[in-house]
């Protein structure tokens, strides 16, 4: 179910009634990159540098290598902390083209189905921002312990693959439920929720690949909601949330 539901994403990814919609998130998300990216060099330039310089003021010419070597663990440092950014980014960005993806996923895929109804604009907002808080405590959290071996890699998929794959999902049920019930329906199911949510840190792992995170991670949760509803009698699917 899980594999079936990555492989339609993928499909949709490149699909002509996807198109307006992916460049619309690929560019917002490489604008948001390169605009952290100035920002977290300009602070390393402007403020910890100098602040470094201090207890270095007088470095022999043949130290002169350890400026060096400094500025290249200070660049693996700018594009450490650029990829830990990149789950919250893809959050953000989710929460304002999810409807997006969803429409052309459920017109496409799903014709006979009755459609969803998109989240009111500032529950979407809402919605994004908390998501965004959650995300980036996780992944504080998980840079924690990056520095305890065998851990690191683990702690990076457990925690979101967790954290996106409960977002996500709720993002796609609340189109046909209450947030309540949303909660209520990914909980009763939340094993496949988490895994589902592992293929999603596994896309955000892949360097290029993951701008389109998500894209994927939408396509991904509204092709699962419909098939986990349509094998769970006690959450058939309605019209829209009756209390929205």
């Amino acid at each position: 179910m899980i594999i079936e539901a990555a492989r339609l994403s993928l499909g949709n990814l490149f699909a002509p009634e996807t198109r307006s919609v992916f460049w619309k998130v690929l560019g917002l998300t490489i604008l948001v990159l390169v605009g952290l990216w100035l920002a977290l060099r300009q602070t390393f330039v402007s403020v910890l540098w100098p602040w470094f310089g201090m207890y270095l003021p007088d470095v022999p010419d043949w130290a002169g290598w350890l400026t060096f070597v400094a500025a290249i663990f200070a660049g693996i440092g700018l594009a450490l902390a650029l990829a830990l950014l990149i789950a919250p980014i893809t959050a953000l960005i989710a929460g304002l083209f999810l409807d997006d993806v969803a429409e052309v996923v459920e017109k496409r895929d799903y014709p006979n189905d009755p459609p969803g109804t998109a989240l009111p604009f500032g529950q979407a907002i809402a919605g994004s921002i908390k998501f965004l808080g959650v995300v980036i405590v996780g992944n504080i959290i998980a840079l924690l312990l990056l520095f305890i071996p065998g851990v690191n890699l683990i702690a990076f998929f457990m925690v979101n693959g967790y954290l996106l794959g409960r977002e996500f999902f709720e993002f796609a049920a609340m189109r046909f439920r209450s947030p309540q019930e949303a909660r209520a329906f990914r909980s009763k199911h939340h094993t496949t929720v988490f895994l589902a949510g592992l293929l999603i840190a596994g896309f955000l792992a892949i360097p290029i690949v993951n701008l389109l995170t998500p894209l994927f991670a939408a396509g991904l949760m509204v092709h699962l909601h419909k098939k986990v509803s349509r094998r769970d009698p006690a959450f058939q699917i309605v019209p829209a949330a009756a209390d929205r």
